[in-house]
């Protein structure tokens, strides 16, 4: 069984980001939502296409990856090449306001325990 993103060549995922190991911005997490600001264009690399495809409505990155069958860190190098040409924009779901509210340590507690039972 094909694992996406563990079983990948490595020539192709060299290939894909261009020999690149990390991506030149520190803006995507894995929530940070994607938003498409324009169409594929012909001769452009098919994982860009594919991305500008995706999120013509809000992504977030870790969807992103999954569409793609490709890890979160080839698909941050491929976010920060698009939005450096201004074809995606990005924010995180977080709002300012909300941002300096720390989450409830009862729901931290509960989500721990969830991922220890799974």
């Amino acid at each position: 069984m094909k694992r996406p993103g563990r079983d990948d060549d490595p020539d192709r995922l060299y290939t894909v980001t261009g020999g690149r190991s990390r991506s030149g911005t520190d803006a995507f997490d894995l929530v940070t939502l994607v938003v498409s600001e324009s169409e594929p264009t012909a001769g452009m690399q098919s994982e860009h296409a594919a991305i500008l495809r995706i999120c013509r409505s809000p992504t977030a990155v870790v969807e992103i990856a999954s569409d793609l069958g490709l890890p979160v860190s080839i698909v941050r190098i491929l976010l920060g090449d698009l939005h450096a040409a201004g074809r995606i924009t990005a924010r995180h779901p977080r709002t300012a306001a909300s941002a300096d509210r720390l989450p409830d340590p009862e729901i931290l507690k509960q989500v721990l325990v969830g991922l220890r039972n799974l």
